[in-house]
């Protein structure tokens, strides 16, 4: 079976994730660019009898290299092998997208335009001649619908014949008389330099720009001599041009698209509202918007508990039924005390969280396809700005922070300068990951069965809070620095389909079950044994090692209404994961009918169990989001900082919650 690869291109939110899950279904990868902390999403599938990998790029509007996603998109259109670039443009945005399809033209990438929401953009009064622009552009064109998943066929089947009839359409593009003939006098000077796969025109425009990256290989070459010459071109044209070459080319560029628009586009009347005009009007209102945001994750998590308690009781009743049924059998001993106890006790008591975890992305992922993320970090950017003085773009950050801090924490590198990125990256380990959800699910459950949907949505908003106050105080101390404007595109609402939900779903979710079989059931493990340790000591006694250790450190927790061994133990473990807080507690009083349910109330009251949560909310993140603030800032500085930051915050934040609701008469 023939081998092929394709690389999958184009603008944010244009469907190109979604072709990319429609042809791999369950067949991806997903790790980092070699070298790199951006996401890289592999996966394969077969189609008439060819094995066919295809690389989904980051999504990006141009592929000059002023991020480290257009970096990675670039060096893997021309320094890594592939077989052809499916380009994806929404049909709605053709002007825009256009841009990135005549760059990655110039790469000499052998390209197959995939023109996706065709349908949208004629209901918006589009009229797209789309053989016309084939022949303009001179590469092949197919028509498909990312979301229903028709048109994929005919679009692989275009993308393998121009695979096996490969041909370089640089050539067809035009610059104008001035740049085009100096472009040709550059590449007289280079002779002898390749980079990668791309054509010697390519070459010539980054060395009129004075792209850093080729302008180092150029040192190296046996034309290294000529780069001076190559200067004083430059500087001939910015004379001649009066510009500089950089806006030079881009101008070019826009009034190629320009005649390609005439040629091939018309474009819809002025004035005319759209269903997406109407709906954002509500939406993103100065008023309305933080409001109707405020239902949208609130209306999350009430459906979250409604729809996964039932499933989560399931799961409870089946290692329930496990314990029963293997507890004859193992009898008593050392043995039966590590399987039910170490394994189905601290494993177990995560996995009866499944449901709660997936149906809560699932919900995310139908918010995000429908296009009303995007709307969020609008609204909420007037708030930032005004409230932390950062751009609302920190924003996506901290939404990427309810699925794992450790990717809101990557996702800092798209901000413009150093003083937002720093100040985002401390103020995300308040943000409430996904991993904290099982504490929630099982406190709440015990203490709050009626409240469980308003606690957890209350422990989100508090979050955000101390986010925004941590992040604020940052700006007006260490960080003085204007924020960047904020530009984003809105993209049109779109209905979700259920496939794609699923798959993101699953993405996201498989993690944590894969988490759950290795480092929860390795520090499981751990527990057990040093809770069996010395020997001869009652398990899980204040005589065991863990207990000894738990003993020491309890009384600083005594304030906040849980001074007790086991919550000191949970919590210290806790730093690895935050689920471990939970497979903790399992470990140590084991599931099923006699487990953490009916034992918590013995050494909580809704209280102290509501300044437990605040605490876990707040305090030290987790070992790989410690890790990646440490990578991300280069500097063990800051990682300490917000160690720091974060065990003052939280015990402050839960003394507040554990006194004041004493002095106020709870308990």
């Amino acid at each position: 079976m023939e081998k092929l690869k394709f690389l999958l291109a184009g603008n944010p939110n244009v469907g190109k994730s979604t072709i990319f899950n429609h042809l791999t279904g369950m067949k991806q990868h997903v790790g980092n660019w070699p070298g790199k902390t951006v996401e890289q999403k592999s996966g394969s599938f077969e189609f008439d009898n060819y094995d066919i990998e295809i690389i989904d790029l980051p999504g990006n509007y141009s592929l000059t290299p002023y991020s480290v996603e257009e970096q990675v998109s670039r060096d893997a259109i021309i320094h890594e092998e592939n077989d052809a670039v499916i380009n994806v443009i929404d049909a709605e945005n053709i002007q825009r997208n256009l841009y990135l399809t005549l760059q990655i033209m110039e790469t000499g990438a052998n390209t197959i335009l995939a023109v996706n929401l065709l349908n949208y953009a004629e209901d918006a009064g589009f009229k797209i001649n789309l053989k016309k622009l084939e022949e303009t552009l001179g590469i092949p064109i197919v028509v498909v619908d990312a979301r229903e998943g028709t048109g994929l066929n005919e679009l692989v089947r275009a993308t393998i014949k121009a695979a096996n009839h490969p041909k370089d359409c640089s050539s067809r593009l035009t610059y104008g008389f001035e740049l085009d003939d100096h472009v040709n006098e550059v590449k007289g000077l280079f002779p002898n330099l390749k980079i990668g796969s791309a054509p010697d025109s390519w070459t010539a425009i980054k060395l009129l720009e004075g792209d850093d990256e080729v302008i180092d290989i150029a040192e190296k070459s046996s034309d290294k001599q000529n780069l001076q010459k190559v200067n004083n071109i430059r500087r001939h044209l910015e004379g001649i041009l009066n510009d500089n070459v950089d806006d030079a080319f881009i101008n070019a560029r826009y009034a190629e698209i320009d005649s390609i628009m005439k040629i091939c586009v018309k474009k819809p009347g002025a004035g005319k509202k759209t269903l997406t005009d109407k709906i954002d009007d509500i939406v993103t209102n100065r008023i309305l918007g933080i409001p109707i945001f405020l239902i949208v994750i609130y209306g999350v998590f009430q459906l979250t508990y409604t729809i996964g308690g039932p499933f989560q009781d399931l799961i409870d009743e089946a290692f329930t039924m496990l314990i029963d049924s293997i507890t004859p059998i193992l009898g008593d001993g050392l043995a039966s005390s590590f399987v039910l106890n170490g394994v189905i006790g601290g494993v177990g008591s995560i996995l009866t969280f499944i449901p709660i975890i997936f149906i809560l992305f699932f919900l995310l992922s139908l918010i995000e396809d429908v296009g009303y993320l995007a709307r969020a970090a609008f609204v909420i950017d007037r708030a930032m700005y005004k409230i932390m003085g950062l751009s609302g773009k920190a924003f996506i950050p901290m939404i990427l922070g309810f699925g794992c801090d450790v990717t809101g924490i990557m996702a800092t590198r798209t901000l413009a300068n150093e003083s937002d990125r720093i100040s985002t990256m401390l103020a995300l380990p308040f943000i409430s990951c996904s991993a904290r959800i099982p504490i929630y699910a099982l406190f709440t459950a015990v203490f709050f069965v009626s409240n469980q949907a308003e606690i957890t949505f209350g422990l989100y908003i508090l979050g955000m809070i101390v986010a925004i106050i941590v992040a604020r105080l940052l700006k007006r101390t260490a960080f003085s620095e204007e924020s960047a404007p904020f530009i984003m595109e809105l993209p049109p609402y779109r209905l979700p389909t259920l496939k794609s939900a699923g798959l993101h779903m699953w993405e996201r979710g498989s993690l944590f079950i894969k988490k759950a079989g290795t480092i929860i059931l390795g520090t499981s493990i751990i527990v057990w044994l040093l809770g069996n340790l010395p020997p001869g000591v009652e398990e899980g006694s204040v005589q065991s090692i863990i207990g000894m250790f738990g003993n020491i450190i309890a009384p600083i927790f005594a304030p906040l209404g849980f001074g007790f061994w086991q919550a000191a133990v949970a919590l210290v473990f806790g730093i690895m994961a935050k689920e471990i807080v939970v497979s903790t507690f399992g470990t140590l009083f084991g599931v099923g009918e006699d487990g953490i349910s009916t034992v918590l109330p013995s050494l909580f009251t809704p209280l102290s169990s509501l300044s437990f949560m605040v605490f876990t909310l707040l305090y030290v993140p987790c070992f790989a989001c410690l890790g990646a603030i440490k990578e991300e800032s280069n500097s063990w500085k800051w990682m300490g900082v917000c160690v720091v930051t974060c065990c003052v915050i939280a015990y402050i934040m839960a003394f507040i919650v554990y006194q004041g609701g004493l002095l106020l008469g709870f308990t």
